[in-house]
């Protein structure tokens, strides 16, 4: 603001009053807690009284200190003031000053930030006043430790951000990954926002990557990370998205896209279902003679683990036996199951003969090298033998290898229980944890499946159908399939219809394992997860586009509920319109 003399002169060190103007028109318009109408008016009331102020001072001669802002300090605090031209010293000293008048001096304020808008949603957000932060082209993405650069790389391109590797110092913008706190969810993560830079940190990789994932939906289509720390981990460790690709042939390109799809969401595992009756799906080279004509490449399958494993997703394979084996059987018609009649039972091996269990694992082990995550689907489901009234007259061949193996009492499902535990055993050897479909799980059976076999729980249908209690009852750790929710069936045979998102969202949970009725809360910890499965019985039904399309809600409906067990704080509208936005 000038500053005037004496004389009347104004202060060669003070700016002119139109320099002086605009300076606080942009400090006003800056003011946040002021409306905008106001700010013009008291900006031109002012104006007028500078003006009329500075008419009648000159005119008069009279010295006037008017809005003294404080501004005209030298560094340091001390007050450096000069004569005007033509007064000396001494007169400028010695002539009588008004107090300073205080200036309006607006200072930036923001409002208590909002809690992030993400799929799943955060765990907790504490808020904090600032400006948050967004990224600008030119800012880093530095990291505490090597080990975490795949993550830095991926959130630097996708937010349009330089990645600078491993660096100690500290810019404004930066966007810091580091790994630590021992101990905890290494799925958990911390980040903050504050002072124009973020600083993500987890105890493992996946939290970190967690971590980066809030981050890009938070400044999704030119949006601000809100100020403030949140803290964030899943409410489950298994949250899976599975997919045949035995009866339906799908492109290594859309698998790519949905592993990118489930990272995004906080996905950590992807099932590959590629062996079945109408096909088998990924090249061999123990058995190439059982490859279907459209197949993926074991480069093509590399190249999708490989990703997945960028993603943190653990790829699930599942060669399912000894039932759902058609197409091998088609390429070894001396291993078909069948009847004491002589007919052939569609899709089963005959697991009587020694031929039956070392074909298959062999494809066990070839594939092993092929799928390094510590997951292993092995089926188990609907074997057509024990879908009989009496399994022991129908399968006689069957009822003898299981006395012999197990003594005079053993009974098929004895046999078969035997065979599960062998593919366990096989898949074992290669560090693998097993799971198989409950229905391959069998009461009263001598023979009692390995205890470290986790129950994939999908349906309460089958013959002799065990509640999912039962399983916990003893033990055992589950994974929910529920068909009832989380089964998106092509063409949508029998009594399947295609899962809404909304149902997921409004009334399954963790717990809801079979039905509707959700199993006791004290068995919750031996529930793993949950995962939604994609089959394709009537595989021309949909188009792989369209089958992206239908599972889009569902998905991230079942993600949020598996990271957070709670009622959603969204309504259901609120969370489709969210996941509009988010894409």
């Amino acid at each position: 603001m000038p500053e005037f003399q004496p004389n009347g002169r104004v202060s060669e060190r003070v700016v002119d009053a139109r320099t002086w103007h605009r300076s606080y028109v942009g400090e006003v318009i800056q003011h946040k807690h002021r409306r905008r109408a106001p700010a013009k008016k008291a900006l031109k009331q002012t104006w007028v009284l500078i003006v009329a102020v500075v008419l009648v001072t000159v005119g008069a001669g009279v010295s006037l200190g008017l809005l003294a802002t404080g501004d005209d300090r030298e560094p340091g605090g001390s007050e450096q003031r000069r004569s005007a031209p033509g007064t000396s010293e001494a007169a400028s000293s010695a002539a009588p000053r008004k107090p300073a008048a205080p200036t309006p001096s607006p200072t930036r304020t923001y409002p208590v930030s909002k809690a992030p808008q993400t799929i799943p949603a955060v765990t907790s957000h504490s808020a904090a006043r600032g400006p948050g932060w967004r990224p600008a082209r030119g800012e880093r993405v530095v990291v505490s430790d090597a080990k975490l650069a795949d993550e830095g790389r991926l959130v630097a391109g996708e937010l349009g951000l330089t990645y600078a590797g491993e660096k100690e110092d500290s810019r404004a913008g930066d966007v810091r990954l580091t790994l630590g706190g021992k101990g905890a969810d290494p799925e958990s993560y911390t980040m903050t926002v504050r002072d124009g830079r973020v600083a993500i940190s987890g105890p493992g990789e996946a939290g970190v990557f967690y971590g980066t994932r809030t981050l890009k939906q938070e400044v999704h289509g030119g949006g601000t990370a809100p100020e403030g720390v949140v803290r964030d981990e899943p409410a489950k460790p298994v949250r899976g998205f599975m997919l045949d690709i035995a009866r339906k042939h799908f492109t290594a390109d859309w698998i790519e896209d949905r592993v990118r799809e489930l990272g995004d969401l906080k996905f950590n595992q992807l099932g590959l279902h590629f062996s079945d009756d109408q096909g088998f799906r990924i090249e061999s080279d123990s058995h190439p003679e059982v490859v279907s004509s459209q197949h993926l490449t074991k480069a093509q399958v590399r190249k999708i683990v490989e990703l997945a494993e960028s993603r943190h997703i653990t790829v699930v394979p599942e060669i399912d036996s000894p039932g759902h084996l058609g197409a091998v059987i088609a390429a070894h018609p001396d291993l078909q199951l069948r009847n004491a009649g002589g007919a052939a039972t569609r899709g089963a091996i005959d697991i009587s003969k020694a031929g039956s269990a070392e074909i298959v694992d062999d494809l066990l082990n070839e594939y092993a090298g092929l799928f390094p995550g510590s997951q292993w689907h092995l089926g188990a489901d609907e074997y057509q033998a024990l879908v009989v009234s009496n399994p022991e007259a129908s399968y006689p061949q069957l009822a003898t290898a299981a006395r012999q193996a197990y003594g005079s009492g053993a009974t098929v499902a004895d046999l078969a229980t035997g065979w599960l535990n062998d593919r366990a055993a096989t898949v074992r050897a290669h560090d693998r944890t097993a799971r198989a479909w409950n229905d391959g799980f069998f009461r009263n059976t001598s023979v009692q499946p390995d205890k470290d076999i986790q129950v994939a729980y999908w349906t309460g249908k089958e013959i002799g159908a065990r509640v999912p209690v039962e399983y916990l009852r003893a033990g055992r750790k589950l994974i929910n399939y529920n068909d009832e929710f989380l089964y998106y069936v092509l063409g949508q045979p029998q009594t399947f219809v295609y899962p809404t998102g909304q149902r997921i969202y409004e009334q399954w949970t963790p717990r809801v394992v079979r039905g509707t009725t959700a199993v006791p809360e004290t068995y919750d910890d031996q529930i793993l997860g949950g995962s939604f499965a994609v089959w394709c019985d009537l595989a021309n039904s949909q188009t792989q586009a369209q089958v992206a399309a239908g599972i889009r809600m569902p998905l991230r409906a079942l993600v949020q509920k598996l990271w957070d067990e709670g009622a959603p704080e969204l309504s259901w509208v609120q969370f489709r319109a969210l996941a509009d936005r988010l894409g």
